[in-house]
């Protein structure tokens, strides 16, 4: 489609899951991105902007309404969320994942300091870019997270609440904190999903919960930040309690890319399930980790759009600690390799964001990540036509892991087991 504007070809390596990049590639160049997508289509069903869907409970769940009229790129809705000094990791974390196109909740919880939350929403006020598009929004009234509490889930609840009633017109929905950062630009990133089935949801899970069955199921906990307005740990209460009967857990990342519709399945409520299961999650031990996946594998509907992948590149220590291993410069080459779109954590201004922004995003210091909307002197300084798009090889390392994954879900592998 000519709203497309793809100015670069992309080619994968020859292997299999290369192949199908590589055709849809040159076919959207060489056709159009609707042929593109419809022929990818015929080959992997995934991929198709429709899906047949069952009947569930006493109403068939209807996957959402389809978005405006308008260009058939996707749009990306993002929460980027922060704690205490977390300002300035932010702020570049926000830059190196921006453009025009996308939508923006930003969120410094209540353990910042209020010249910090201040300094943010000033910022945001006084940019010029963000002013005339007029896509990054600050939650003003913080909310106070706990990483292991439902306080969490509840903040990203709410953004997704503050996005859907922002505007409709977003396709999927990224949560991603300060600590996070993109291995690719927005450019690779919308184009690679252009192709996509836009009810696809990437969320890591697994039924086995293992250990988590005794230290994360069972115990009842409760999280302060719930009736507190300063931070403090969760603590268990008894007694413990058995596993549920009237749904299956699952257990996965707390990181994930939700489709519009079953954000809205999530927020709306109009299936009392979601609600259950948030009030279930309320007493559970790192609740982040546990909703999403347990609400999606739960309806039969959403169960066949999972895709088991979070789209990070996160490493743990061994043996594995609460948070995971603070990635440096030597990572680099793992994370490369590992083809996705984001990886966390990093700490703040780490060499390792700095090769990022030089050999895999190109963007320099203090400005977005460069992309075909950029315009104006220095780069990027105006906005363009956000329309058009420009990939890079960001798109073909992504396209591989899309292919992959894609492929097992279209086999019913990995899904809701």
């Amino acid at each position: 489609m000519a709203s497309s504007k793809m100015e670069k070809k992309c080619v994968c390596p020859v292997v299999l899951s290369s192949l199908v990049c590589a055709f849809v590639f040159v076919t959207s160049l060489n056709m159009g991105l609707v042929s593109s997508v419809h022929k990818f289509n015929s080959i992997f069903p995934i991929f198709s902007a429709h899906q047949r869907m069952s009947e569930y409970a006493e109403s068939k769940i209807e996957l959402g309404t389809p978005p405006p009229p308008g260009p058939t790129l996707p749009r990306f809705a993002y929460l980027v969320s922060g704690s205490k000094g977390d300002l300035e990791k932010l702020w570049r974390t926000l830059h190196a994942l921006y453009h025009p196109r996308n939508e923006y909740v930003v969120h410094l919880d209540l353990e910042a300091p209020p010249e910090e939350r201040l300094a943010l929403a000033t910022r945001i006020d006084n940019h010029t870019v963000f002013n005339k598009v007029g896509n990054v929004y600050m939650i003003s009234k913080a909310n106070m997270v706990t990483y292991r509490g439902p306080t969490m889930v509840a903040n990203t609840l709410h953004a997704c609440a503050v996005l859907l009633k922002r505007n409709k017109d977003w396709d999927w929905f990224i949560n991603l904190s300060a600590s996070d950062y993109p291995l690719v630009t927005q450019d690779d990133l919308v184009y690679t999903f252009s192709a996509l089935n836009r009810n696809l949801n990437f969320i890591e899970h697994t039924s086995n919960l293992g250990w988590k069955a005794n230290e994360r199921a069972k115990p009842l906990i409760v999280d302060p930040g719930l009736y507190m307005s300063t931070k403090s740990d969760i603590y268990l209460a008894t007694p413990r309690r058995t596993l549920p009967t009237a749904f299956k857990l699952f257990t996965g990342s707390a990181w994930t890319v939700l489709s519009r519709p079953f954000v809205e399945f999530c927020v709306w409520g109009w299936d009392n399930l979601p609600r259950t299961l948030l009030m279930y999650y309320t007493n559970f031990v790192s609740s982040p980790e546990g909703y999403f996946q347990t609400v999606v594998c739960n309806v039969p509907e959403f169960a066949k759009t999972v895709v088991n992948h979070d789209l990070h590149y996160i490493s743990w220590d061994n043996p594995p600690k609460q948070h995971p291993h603070i990635l440096n410069i030597n990572d680099t080459d793992k994370m490369i390799r590992s083809n996705a779109a984001f990886a966390r954590k990093f700490k703040h201004d780490d060499p390792i964001l700095d090769k990022i922004d030089a050999d895999l995003l190109g963007r320099a210091k203090g400005s977005f990540t460069p992309g075909a909307w950029c315009s104006g002197k220095p780069t990027c300084s105006e906005v363009g036509d956000s329309n058009k798009i420009k990939p890079g090889p960001g798109a073909q390392r992504l396209c591989q892991l899309i292919a992959r994954l894609a492929m097992k879900a279209n086999n019913g592998q990995d899904q809701c087991r």
